[in-house]
């Protein structure tokens, strides 16, 4: 497990994530020493997998020579940081825990539209600073009647569309692949990202992150949105840009943000976003929550389990689960120790659940 979300004796930032299952398993594990950016070989050269639980980088000069390390699983749904390429190259598989995301960050993003639509963190300040006077100030558009444009119709994408139709609200989609069929059963009315943006009063962008949507939405998107309008932002901080989503804001020609993620993390405290009145910030864990720790974590319990046995995990990001002549050849058998498959307990482990 990596380390910078987890303590030495498996403990988390997301809580219990069901540790025991592994020991019940026969699956021994352990806490990396280091925190680092990017893993290195040293760190994972006796690891027949590696439990990626932020967003440490694992490229291919992070794979060891050895060839043991068989599987790379992500505790969440996002794998911008793992060369998938490389990992498939060297036979290793990568999985993830899309559907046990999605439902939470769709909760997300309602809880931002609210926020933003009702003033609510301005309205918290009047309180606690004494400035009751100043409601009036802060009526906010509200929900009702709004058109709320999904960039990105992924499982989140279209799990947000699902609520959001539940409020009786209009919401148009884009996706730069062809999933109309999906979106029109989920009530999406798909449209190119130009027409999405001219057309929203809210702008919910929820697209997976790689070199291809990276700025997707750039100043010239933002120049598109109406001036009334407000964004929403649960992919990652690259896919818009920063400093011409903080000029718009703060000259008003963009009436509001809701944001999860950023450009860099942890956001600067100094950061001209902290400073604005219309902008709702939150640090990359909106979605937690128990149901979601329980969740993803049963998820990914599931595929490290699998693929130790040689079976096939629920999630795969990379290719196909075993070896043919065509295939990068991911997993082609259970995992394995100096002395067989790895199905003996570590007895140091056996009490850190």
């Amino acid at each position: 497990m990596t380390r910078g979300y987890a303590e030495p004796d498996g403990s988390t930032v997301f809580g219990d994530i069901g540790l025991s299952r592994l020991t019940d398993a026969g699956l021994a594990w352990r806490v990396l020493d280091e925190e680092v950016a990017e893993l290195r070989p040293d760190q994972l050269v006796d690891a027949d997998a590696v439990l990626v639980l932020g967003h440490e980088r694992i490229t291919e000069q992070s794979i060891p020579a050895s060839g043991r390390l068989r599987h790379v699983a992500r505790f969440g749904a996002g794998y911008d940081a793992v060369d998938t390429e490389a990992c498939a190259r060297h036979g290793v598989l990568v999985t993830n825990a899309p559907d046990a995301v999605r439902r939470p960050v769709a909760d997300s993003v309602v809880a931002l539209l609210y926020a933003l639509a009702h003033h609510l963190v301005v309205k918290d300040r009047l309180v606690r600073e004494g400035r009751w006077a100043e409601r009036g100030d802060w009526r906010g558009p509200g929900l009702t009647g709004a058109t709320v444009g999904i960039v990105g119709l992924g499982g989140i994408g279209l799990e947000t569309a699902r609520r959001v139709r539940a409020q009786g609200l209009r919401v148009l989609g884009y996706n730069r692949s062809d999933r109309s069929r999906e979106a029109a059963g989920a009530g999406v009315e798909t449209a190119p990202l130009d027409e999405v943006l001219r057309n929203s009063d809210y702008v919910v962008v929820a697209v997976a992150a790689n070199p291809g949507t990276r700025h997707l939405v750039g100043e010239r998107e933002l120049a598109l949105m109406r001036p009334g309008a407000r964004l929403v932002n649960v992919s990652r901080g690259m896919v818009v840009d920063e400093d011409a989503l903080v000029a718009r804001l703060a000259d008003g020609r963009l009436a509001g943000a809701g944001l999860d993620v950023f450009t860099e993390e942890p956001l600067d405290p100094d950061s001209p976003l902290t400073s604005l009145d219309n902008v709702v910030l939150a640090p990359h864990s909106l979605c937690w929550t128990d149901r979601y720790t329980d969740a993803v974590s049963t998820s990914v319990m599931a595929s490290i389990t699998a693929v130790s046995r040689g079976e096939e995990p629920p999630e795969t990001v990379n290719g196909p689960f075993g070896t043919d002549g065509d295939s990068p050849g991911m997993v082609d058998g259970p995992f394995r120790t100096d002395n067989g498959p790895l199905g003996t307990h570590n007895p140091d482990t056996r009490d850190r659940t």
